[in-house]
């Protein structure tokens, strides 16, 4: 499996745990394919979480807290960071 695609599925298993609205069976494809865009074109947190909360937000019409969207935003950099440093 090429090293790209392997760390996009890390992004998606991290996001498919955090289902931040509890929905049964996850269904938040489209949200995650905006979001490992953002982490491709992002490397600040705050940046990123901001951009998190409103993909959500848009799709959604809720606003999940910005504390909230940075933890998960965290967590995205490190696996970007990990593997770029793993080069």
């Amino acid at each position: 499996m090429r090293k790209e695609v392997r760390i996009n599925l890390q992004y998606v298993d991290v996001l498919n745990q955090w289902n931040p609205f509890q929905l049964e069976n996850g269904d938040y494809d489209p949200e995650i394919a905006d979001i490992i865009q953002a982490v491709h074109e992002l490397d600040d947190p705050l940046k990123l979480a901001k951009r998190i909360q409103a993909i959500y937000e848009f799709s959604f019409e809720k606003i999940i807290s910005i504390e909230e969207c940075r933890r998960i935003a965290t967590d995205l950099l490190m696996i970007k960071s990990n593997q770029s440093c793993s080069l």
